[in-house]
């Protein structure tokens, strides 16, 4: 199997590397300053034990790949680029190439499976970093990452188990789902905290807020009868096979607070909040702080802010504005 890394940033270049380096054909697909750094130079995957620098094949689109049996599409760009990368994949690829979404979020999937006939979502826990051309910094010990994948909106299949073998025998835990977004929408959870974390820094004090956007989104779903994995069967899946690194440089910040820091012009705070948002209109329960949290992070990204521009009183304020306005 042939593997093409659609999009490859901080997940993306860990899971194409891994698969490199454990004996598998891949392709990464990234644009801009990172694709001329691969092509210089390859990808540098740095880890807490090693720099690797590899050799890998790399396009700037989905047009560059002569797509052959036995490929299977990784996306692992943020949702807010997904639609035209689906656009540009199909028109490359047709519509039966398998398409893997490894990505946060639960948007990701519909969009991919009005254009292909088999979508597969994966639950990506994989603590990475991508700030700089051409590299890539896995901040996990243990196991890289854990990558619970199966078919949407359900089951499980031969592509399916084949992908979680390689990924499995290439330094990540991998467990196929049946019903893998119940894992996704547990995931989604966790991330209702990323614009947090990037309007205020890693580790300030916003839990208070954190807690009552978990509420909303908990509501939401027993509204919409989602059925989600609870907290301890996520703490037992991740204890003992995914922590983050005892030495090496300190991860900063997540997925939205590296887009902040490199300035990328977007965040994905609509397709983790607003998808809160979204929810919460369809099934008429209120969501007034991830709809604050959503404006909050456009503002930041349309100001050009740094991640940490704002104390979580900052936030608090903004917020009481934003509602009492609403």
């Amino acid at each position: 199997m042939r593997y093409i890394i659609y999009g490859a940033g901080a997940v993306g270049g860990v899971i194409g590397g891994r698969l490199f380096q454990n004996g598998r054909d891949v392709v990464l697909i990234a644009r801009g300053s990172h694709l001329e750094a691969l092509r210089r130079n390859g990808l540098t995957l740095q880890s807490a034990s090693e720099t690797a620098q590899l050799q890998i094949a790399t396009a700037g689109s989905p047009a560059e790949i002569e797509f052959q049996d036995g490929d299977a599409v990784l996306l692992t760009m943020k949702t807010q680029d997904t639609e035209a990368a689906l656009d540009e994949l199909r028109a490359a690829a047709g519509g039966s190439v398998p398409v893997f979404c490894a990505q946060n979020g639960v948007e990701n999937e519909r969009l991919a499976l009005r254009r292909f006939q088999n979508v597969y979502g994966i639950t990506v826990m994989l603590p990475a970093a991508h700030m700089e051309p051409g590299v890539v910094r896995s901040h996990a010990s243990n196991k890289s990452g854990m990558l619970d994948l199966g078919r949407y909106p359900s089951g499980s299949d031969a592509v399916a188990q084949a992908v979680a073998d390689d990924l499995n025998a290439s330094d990540f835990s991998v467990i196929v789902r049946d019903a893998v977004m119940r894992w996704k929408y547990a995931k989604l959870l966790g991330n209702l905290g990323n614009a947090l974390q990037a309007a205020c820094g890693f580790g300030a004090d916003y839990g208070d807020i954190y807690a009552v956007v978990r509420d909303e989104a908990l509501a939401c779903y027993r509204a919409a009868a989602i059925d989600c994995a609870d907290a301890d069967e996520v703490r037992e899946r991740r204890d003992g096979v995914l922590g983050f690194a005892p030495s090496g440089p300190r991860r900063q910040g997540g997925s939205s607070w590296q887009s902040l820091a490199r300035g990328t012009g977007s965040i994905e705070t609509d397709f983790l909040n607003g998808q809160i948002s979204l929810l919460g209109r369809l099934h008429n329960v209120a969501t007034p702080v991830n709809s604050a949290l959503q404006h909050i992070a456009a503002r930041l990204v349309r100001e050009g802010a740094q991640p940490g521009s704002l104390t979580p009183d900052d936030v608090r304020s903004e917020i009481a504005t934003l509602t009492h306005s609403a």
